[in-house]
């Protein structure tokens, strides 16, 4: 796609056309969005929003639609910050190159593979931390257990050591800062570049090593990518299975532990524990939006969207569509289960279309096997009383702090 600005609506014309979307703030979004996203769905299902310079997409229906035309609503801009950090990969590219980027990822992500290679590593790391404040009675769970974990398998899917870990997530925070500069419209720092760089040729070295050693290495095995491809999806990768994996196992235990009669519930039954992983997908997706930009002029739901402009989709505002999801603000595992019957459609927290999560099924047995082991070795699980917490994030979004009680061992 060639270089463009993005046309943007002036003040008046905003108040006037969609007086919700005029209202919006940054701190809404980022503190408590469901109620504004639920006027917005109601009656601005596509709003355009001053506060992101884009539009904004609430309504599942429309959300689905616009994942799913790649060929209108696309990833592959310039103003994609990623990619100008780490290279194009199947994150931020469409057609033929995204499937050609992807395609080497998928049979090591499917159902299979990852149960063989990651299910005994996931439940023995989760086993080691508990180990580590099991005595304790109280830990913070978000940075002593969901954030460790998460890196964990991250560091063993990329092929590096244990010991590494620690390294790879200096890489990683420098690496997010350096999107971060780069959506602010600053350069890619020296920083962000060294630890692109000193994290390329790691895998580098580990892509070398075969398809036994990393997802990487399996990937290299279809020869369709080169080696600085392969690299550049694999720092995709570390993103998501860090931010997403760490926020979405957080978030689940904060549901856990303030409904102690869901606890109950779970008991011993697996499908119990999925429903209720399911339900807390929906409601508090840890990616909340996805951002596409308009490839043409073109019209979503009667409201025209001019060439190049942000197209944000709210994951979080399409799992509460009532239209799909009766009741959609309370916390309902039986919903996805035999006692209701499946649902019409699923919730959208891994996205949908060409774009759909690559690691899905990773990201759940990653979950699945946090939340089972924490709740079979942590009896009695509840919320510290004297440190509250909540779910925040404009775009990525969990609890900064995870504080949890259980009983004397």
């Amino acid at each position: 796609m060639a270089d463009h600005e993005a046309v943007s609506f002036g003040s008046a014309d905003a108040e006037q056309s969609f007086p919700i979307g005029a209202t919006v703030t940054l701190e809404q979004l980022d503190r408590d969005p469901h109620p504004i996203l639920g006027r917005l769905r109601q009656s601005e299902p596509v709003s355009w929003l001053p506060a992101l310079n884009g539009w904004l997409v609430t309504r599942y229906d429309l959300a689905v639609q616009v994942m799913r035309d790649a060929d209108t609503f696309t990833v592959d801009d310039p103003r994609f910050s990623t990619a100008q950090v780490v290279g194009p990969s199947m994150l931020s590219l469409d057609g033929d190159a995204h499937t050609r980027h992807r395609a080497p990822f998928a049979p090591p992500f499917r159902p299979h593979p990852v149960r063989e290679r990651f299910a005994q590593p996931t439940a023995t790391e989760a086993d080691r931390l508990i180990d580590t404040f099991e005595q304790r009675g109280t830990a913070e769970l978000r940075r002593e257990f969901a954030g460790p974990l998460a890196a964990s398998i991250m560091a063993r899917a990329l092929g590096l050591e244990q010991d590494e870990v620690s390294t790879m997530l200096r890489w990683y925070d420098a690496i997010v800062a350096a999107v971060t500069e780069v959506t602010a419209g600053r350069d890619v720092p020296g920083q962000g570049q060294e630890a692109f760089d000193a994290l390329s040729a790691r895998l580098e070295d580990v892509i070398t090593r075969g398809p036994e050693a990393s997802l990487l290495g399996a990937a290299a095995e279809h020869e369709d990518l080169t080696t600085e491809q392969i690299v550049s999806n694999g720092a995709v990768l570390l993103f998501g299975g860090i931010e997403t994996t760490e926020g979405m196992i957080a978030n689940a235990l904060l549901d856990l532990i303030e409904h102690p009669e869901l606890i109950a519930w779970i008991g011993h039954d697996r499908t119990h524990l999925d429903a209720a992983l399911e339900e807390s997908l929906r409601l508090e997706p840890a990616a909340a939006v996805v951002d596409r930009y308009a490839t043409i002029d073109t019209e979503l739901r009667d409201v025209q969207i001019g060439r190049g402009e942000l197209v944000r989709v709210s994951i979080s505002a399409a799992n509460r569509d009532p239209a799909v999801f009766p009741d959609p603000n309370r916390f309902d595992p039986a919903r996805l289960g035999p006692e209701r019957g499946a649902a019409r459609r699923g919730h959208l927290t891994f996205a949908h279309g060409p774009h759909v999560c690559v690691g899905v099924h990773l990201a759940r047995l990653e979950a699945r096997t946090a939340l089972e082991t924490i709740l079979a070795r942590l009896p009695g699980l509840r919320t510290d009383p004297n440190r509250p917490s909540q779910v925040r994030g404009l775009v990525f979004r969990k609890p900064p702090t995870l504080y949890a009680r259980w009983d004397d061992a």
